[in-house]
């Protein structure tokens, strides 16, 4: 093929988003500010997949969707994405939980009992 020929092809679109993914990232979408779903939460909100289903799909294709409002189970910090979780969620006003002093770790964690959505709006 010539170098002419190669300008004038169109280069591929992003890769068609599975059903499952739209729908978990529909959901992802629909969480109010300063509040929090578990990857668990929102498989059995849509009655599919598990935590790590949802995961998976947050890691291939969540940059633009607000990630930092599904966590983990125990309320602690996603590994590798703390400082930006934890900016998101003092700008959002999410609820969190500080460390005691015999707490490991110097980052708080998300205070679930309070910062959690059950998907139902206007709570």
């Amino acid at each position: 093929m010539t170098d002419e020929a190669e300008k004038d092809q169109e280069p591929p679109g992003p890769p068609e988003l599975p059903d499952f993914a739209e729908r978990v990232l529909d959901v992802i979408d629909r969480i109010p500010t300063g509040r929090v779903m578990t990857f668990g939460d929102v498989a059995e909100y849509l009655g599919e997949g598990g935590p790590r289903q949802v995961g998976r799909v947050l890691s291939l294709y969540g940059a633009a969707v607000p990630w930092w409002r599904v966590v983990r189970a125990d309320g602690n910090l996603l590994p590798g994405h703390e400082q930006r979780a934890l900016e998101k969620y003092h700008e959002e006003g999410t609820p969190l939980r500080e460390r005691g002093r015999t707490g490991t770790g110097h980052l708080p964690k998300l205070d679930l009992a309070r910062a959690r959505w059950d998907g139902a709006f206007g709570d």
